[in-house]
């Protein structure tokens, strides 16, 4: 017997109208790519977003056509996406930190027809247009003032495009697991891979993320995402603001400390969400300048492991920071730091040692560690596994690959080691490719790379296994001082001596200008150990 209950498909678009109807003059600010502060609403982005599915129309894309964005977190970038969902076609989102020759690859592989694009990105698009015969048309998104003169095929500035309609559009009808958005991993180990995200697996995480104990979003939030749109649907914050009425500030492409804090400032922003070379950024901007929030309430941290240092020194502002994690296959948000109610009466260091996990598992993901036998391991908070995970919004298969992903009882290996607590709190221990195995043993990179960071000198550290004919694999510790500082070899151990079990201890330290970062700002372990692959500890 089915219920007797309205078939109403979850569809992307009716976020929008949602919002324009409850909240339509709620603000969303931007910070332009020409400059000035851009203001508008939800109701004005409504509007627009029925235009940009008018023509998108006219210039015949059809239902599952994949149109490409290659932009930053602008007004125009948003009311581009609910265009194309609204017409039936895919939003494309283009990582344009990629190398050139990996968006060349991406948009042949997922054969766009359309390409809109930032100011920014038009030189980049020039040198590879060549290589891109999917693409019909290009839309520079901003005005007939400021169009850069250009030979990419039909060019045509975004307001002038936007202006051929009138905004009479119908939305298309769709099933709810229609493909909505596509999206494609870093690549750091062969090309990039698509994850098509539907309709209803957008709609449900959005909402699952809205909620108190994930981004804790309402109507009185003003949110600045500072995790651009093409980083795996900004963490839902495209669909989950707009669907709770939040104020949403958008930064544009000046993402450095200062430009951050003004925005999070005179925005009177309460809420905030990026990776951790961003919150350091922030972090030594506010320390250095002697500066302080007065808004700012809640920060959302996430993209790889936070150090426990960065996130006291947040708290110790009074501002709560949540620890999350996830991956492009998982929409992408799998886990949140918040405090359950069985652990809130710990002591405030237990407190620290718990946000400095990952957290748990919000509804919609499960989540558990097995060993290479995929046996269950326990959670104990000391048995490291591998994470694997399955959910409404986690992926079934990549786009066009012809690859099992899933295993036997329909997990997906994240390819991440884990530990998970009794009460549900996960903690990555490092990527499985990454661990260090020394003796046998497991030695965490992560684990070694958060401690170091407390060090007042240390502005980044990556820890890498290096050759030992004896151990295996010896860590080695990789250091960026902070500037005007001269931290050594000897300050860094005695640091860390009694903070990690002795085994555990970098066998060397070394110190570089630049840690190199994937894509995705994470770091990037491949290039790092070809570095050093020269490499020889001091004892070897």
């Amino acid at each position: 017997m089915l219920g007797l209950m309205q078939d109403w498909p979850l569809l992307i678009h009716r976020i929008i109208d949602h919002a324009a109807r409850q909240h339509g003059t709620r603000e969303v600010v931007s910070r332009s790519v020409e400059g000035p502060i851009h203001r508008t609403t939800y109701a004005e982005v409504q509007k627009r977003s029925l235009k940009v599915a008018q023509r998108l129309a006219r210039d015949g894309i059809q239902h599952g056509d994949r149109v490409a964005t290659l932009a930053w977190n602008t007004w125009r970038h948003l009311e581009a996406w609910y265009g194309i969902c609204g017409t039936g076609a895919i939003y494309h989102t283009v990582n344009p930190r990629l190398f050139p020759d990996q968006i060349a690859w991406i948009i042949n592989h997922a054969e766009d027809r359309i390409l809109l694009l930032d100011l920014t990105f038009v030189p980049l698009v020039e040198a590879l247009a060549e290589r891109l015969p999917t693409i019909e048309r290009y839309v520079i998104l901003t005005d007939a003032a400021h169009m850069p003169a250009t030979k990419l095929k039909n060019a045509v500035a975004y307001e002038d495009w936007l202006a051929q309609a009138d905004g009479d559009f119908r939305w298309a009808e769709l099933d709810e697991r229609t493909a909505a958005g596509l999206c494609y991993t870093s690549g750091t180990t062969g090309n990039p891979k698509g994850v098509l995200y539907s309709h209803r697996s957008n709609v449900l995480h959005s909402m699952a993320l809205a909620n108190p104990d994930a981004f804790n979003l309402s109507s009185r939030t003003a949110i600045l995402p500072v995790v651009p749109l093409f980083h795996a649907n900004s963490w839902s914050l495209a669909f989950s603001a707009p669907m709770m009425g939040a104020k949403l500030v958008m930064p544009g492409a000046k993402l450095d400390g200062a430009s951050i804090y003004e925005l999070l400032e005179t925005e009177h922003c309460t809420a905030t969400a990026g990776v951790p070379t961003v919150w350091l950024s922030l972090l030594q901007y506010v320390q250095n300048e002697k500066k302080t929030f007065s808004s700012l309430e809640y920060l959302l941290v996430g993209g790889s492991a936070a150090p426990r240092a960065l996130i006291a020194a947040f708290e110790a502002m009074g501002i709560n920071v949540v620890h999350a994690w996830g991956m492009t296959e998982m929409s992408p948000v799998g886990s949140l730091g918040a405090i359950k109610e069985s652990v809130k009466d710990l002591a405030p260091d237990a407190i620290l040692d718990l946000k400095a996990k990952q957290g748990f598992a919000p509804f919609g993901v499960e989540m558990k560690i097995t060993n290479d036998a995929n046996e269950d391991l326990p959670w104990d908070g000391k048995t490291f596994g591998r994470l694997k995970v399955a959910g409404c919004s986690v992926t079934s298969s990549y786009f066009r690959v012809d690859e099992k992903v899933l295993d036997d009882k329909g997990f997906f290996d994240t390819g991440d080691v884990a530990t998970i607590d009794a009460n549900g709190y996960m903690q990555i221990t490092d990527r499985a490719k990454d661990v260090i195995k020394s003796g046998g043993e497991w030695i965490s990179s992560i684990e070694l790379e958060n401690l170091a960071v407390g060090h007042p000198d240390v502005a980044e550290a990556a820890v890498i296994g290096v050759a030992h004919p004896k151990w295996d694999e010896r860590p080695l510790l990789v250091i960026v001082p902070k500037p005007g500082t001269h931290p050594t070899r000897e300050s860094l151990i005695a640091y860390m001596t009694g903070k990690i079990a002795k085994w555990w201890m970098p066998d060397d330290v070394q110190f570089v200008s630049e840690i190199p970062h994937t894509a995705t700002g994470k770091i990037n372990k491949l290039r790092l150990r070809d570095e050093f692959a020269d490499y020889k500890l001091p004892e070897v």
